[in-house]
């Protein structure tokens, strides 16, 4: 979930801005091949690209602009990743992105093509991230369905039936992603999206990435945190929560959800690969992906 702020332009909050210029960047500026490839991510920034993705040219070896692309792009390979495990596997064919922001899977991907694809956002994030694709001559599948919804406004509980609404079938087992969200709610607020997703069908599974506390950071994901999570409270975005491993899995179980693994970025590619990257990506201890499933009842 890159989108859980809105201004009062009606266009994404600054972090699902910054989080597609790092993607857009990482094609541009890191070794090939990527760990990632989101080649439509320069497209949506539109006007702000050259800016954004401009600060990553100038300084894109600063441990803040690097670590920013590697987040950005293991989490996204990551939850890629496990969608197209959960197809292949076991017939999965509904994709949930909570908070869609700027992510361009339902337009990019082939997978996308053979499966229904919910992006859940703010009714502006949507109107902006739509406009920008008609303006670019991008088509929308018609296996994708945009759900309007303001989680703060409408409660986690107006989830599955704004869902539902456009077509999803809460009696088949879907992947869901949420993304880049959880710091910035309280535990009460997480709980509740994790019961809701909680009551989807058995064999449901959920990716949801969360952030360590400092005791459990290395030196890189403390200096990253304290730099950004400053810059976040200053754009009225504070980071209010952190978990530990423990905490997430027992934030899970009880709220219906049995957890399957945490995956840290090291984990997104081999270690050997990270070790003969010759750019400035390095992964650290900071973000991790919680993945879990629905358990039969």
């Amino acid at each position: 979930m890159e989108s859980h702020a809105q201004s009062n332009t009606h266009q994404p909050s600054r972090t699902a801005l910054m989080s597609a210029a790092a993607r857009a960047a990482h094609l541009l500026l890191d070794q090939q091949p990527p760990i990632f490839a989101d080649t439509l991510a320069v497209t949506l920034l539109g006007e702000s690209a050259e800016q954004l993705i401009g600060y990553h040219r100038q300084f894109g070896t600063h441990p803040i602009l690097a670590g920013a692309r590697t987040t950005a792009v293991t989490r996204s390979r990551s939850a890629e990743d496990r969608l197209a495990e959960a197809v292949a596997r076991r017939g999965i064919d509904q994709y949930v992105l909570l908070g869609a922001g700027l992510d361009t899977f339902a337009c990019r991907s082939e997978l996308a093509r053979d499966i229904r694809v919910f992006e859940v956002d703010h009714p502006h994030t949507q109107d902006w991230k739509r406009s920008r694709l008609a303006a670019a001559g991008i088509t929308v599948p018609p296996t994708v369905s945009f759900v309007p919804l303001d989680l703060e406004q409408g409660g986690a509980r107006a989830l599955t039936a704004a869902l539902t609404a456009a077509g999803f079938d809460p009696q088949r087992p879907a992947v869901v992603s949420w993304l880049g969200v959880t710091m910035y709610l309280s535990v009460e607020a997480i709980g509740q999206v994790l019961s809701t997703i909680g009551e989807f069908a058995p064999g449901a599974e959920l990716i949801a990435e969360y952030l360590l506390p400092a005791e459990h950071r290395d030196p890189a994901g403390q200096t990253y945190a304290e730099q950004v999570q400053a810059a976040a409270a200053e754009g009225g975005e504070p980071w209010r929560t952190f978990l530990t491993v423990e905490e997430m899995d027992a934030l899970l179980g009880a709220h219906g959800l049995r957890p399957l693994a945490h995956l840290r970025q090291c984990d997104t590619v081999d270690a050997q690969v990270w070790e003969s990257r010759t750019d400035a990506l390095r992964p650290f201890e900071l973000s991790v992906l919680a993945h879990a499933v629905v358990p039969e009842r």
